[in-house]
């Protein structure tokens, strides 16, 4: 008898957490901007406060599916079911009727471009039994990285009362798929997929048009508001940021821009009135700009963005957890939006590949030949890499960028980019 009540007492207890949760979540407003280099929160309001993910949620199912990849217990070109649980997901979807399959590269993919819910489904349940399971497993996961007011409770991020986080939890989560899974984390950066004769283009727009933004993620669900996740390196530094709550997908945008545009210091150089968006880090291999994360990794970082090969995280959860710095704030700059004028190789193109490594925006075309001829020097296993100026506006006057041609497939120019960083070169994948 005692057992049972015992038992009951238990059950209630959880139940009122739950609910808890539930009550306290609410579509506010928040923000949490943080200096991985310095190990310094920028800016934070409302950091902690609970919120509904949203579609944030599927960073937590990709760094899952990223992690049981490296654990081979999954592979990139294996099948995965489409249970009738994730056929039933309102879009966005991919639509594959259920008890067909998709392959894990094509549920990755479709997460990060389409926010598929159907997809994020069909890998909870691929991985967890259950996609409630699966919940249960990111929640344990989540709080192993340091994020301690997150539950969640299924694999996409569609309406739960009971699964929340906070901004500040989403940073932790963003760095941790830099930190963890480099190479991987590089496929934020897409911004279209190609699926079974089908283009789908990608949801996050302010990636398309900030300067050095590299992802990460989009969500919105009307309990939650519009939500963003970004990770932005500009002249070597790379910055994390996380808006909640905006009332729409412009001014979630906007937001995040103009807070990255306000914290970030001004260290990017002026070229004929444009900005410089992405330039050689000045980092050499022994003084490199290690990345901070909320817990330190399970084995040393063997390669990071923004790093050189082998250095380790130096920031522990204090770091991310402290209060903004008191400094006084940049002058604001205006958000930039490039638009591509002319394309002008000065070589011819080795293949006819549509993936390129862009190294740097929005410099003198002296500034790129240079860049171009120090990264080519750095990748002397690529034989087929060619040198590619293209001729770009930024605020009305011309500039140009820097990009690496002739990779035969995306895996090509990931290995190459990889390369690129481990030399303390920035760099990432476009197509």
């Amino acid at each position: 008898m005692m057992f049972r009540i015992s038992k009951i007492v238990a059950c209630l207890l959880v139940l009122s957490a739950t609910l808890a949760f539930g009550r306290a979540a609410q579509a506010g407003y928040a923000h949490f901007i943080y200096d991985v280099k310095t190990n310094q929160v920028l800016a934070s309001e409302n950091a902690n406060e609970l919120n509904h993910p949203a579609s944030l949620t599927k960073m937590m199912t990709l760094y899952m599916t990223f992690e049981a990849l490296k654990e081979r217990r999954i592979a990139w070109d294996q099948d995965i079911l489409i249970t009738p649980n994730a056929a039933s997901k309102i879009p966005s979807k991919l639509g594959v009727p259920a008890g067909r399959t998709i392959t894990v590269r094509e549920a990755v993919e479709a997460m990060i471009v389409r926010s598929a819910n159907d997809a994020a489904a069909a890998m909870g349940d691929f991985l967890g039994g259950t996609e409630e399971q699966f919940g249960q497993m990111m929640t344990r996961r989540a709080r192993q990285l340091g994020m301690s007011r997150t539950v969640f409770r299924n694999a996409s991020g569609l309406p739960d009362d009971a699964q929340v986080t906070t901004a500040r939890d989403m940073a932790v989560l963003a760095l941790a798929l830099i930190r963890d899974f480099p190479r991987e984390y590089q496929l934020f950066s897409m911004r279209n997929m190609e699926f079974r004769g089908k283009r789908l283009r990608g949801h996050n727009n302010l990636m398309y048009r900030y300067p050095g933004m590299d992802g990460v993620k989009t969500g919105y669900i009307k309990a939650s508001g519009f939500n963003i996740a970004s990770a932005v390196t500009i002249d070597g530094r790379r910055v994390i940021g996380v808006v909640m709550g905006g009332k729409t997908a412009r001014a979630r945008d906007d937001r995040m821009a103009a807070l990255l545009d306000q914290y970030v210091p001004s260290n990017r150089l002026s070229v004929d009135g444009a900005l410089v968006a992405a330039q050689e880090q000045k980092q050499t291999a022994e003084q490199p700009a290690p990345l901070a994360f909320a817990t330190a990794p399970r084995k040393q970082i063997t390669m990071n963005p923004g790093s050189a090969a082998g250095q380790p995280a130096r920031a522990s959860i204090a770091n991310l957890y402290a209060a903004p710095s008191q400094g006084v704030p940049p002058k604001n700059l205006p958000p930039q939006n490039p638009q591509v004028a002319a394309v002008a190789p000065v070589a011819p193109q080795a293949q006819d590949s549509l993936w390129r490594v862009q190294i740097a925006a929005g410099i003198t075309k002296a500034s790129a030949v240079n860049m171009i001829d120090k990264a080519i020097s750095l990748l002397s296993g690529f034989n087929s890499v060619s040198p590619l100026i293209e001729a770009a506006t930024y605020n009305g006057k011309q500039a140009y960028n820097a990009r690496l041609a002739g990779f035969a497939d995306r895996e090509t120019a990931t290995r190459a980019c990889t390369v690129l960083q481990a030399k303390s070169m920035n760099c990432f994948v476009v197509r």
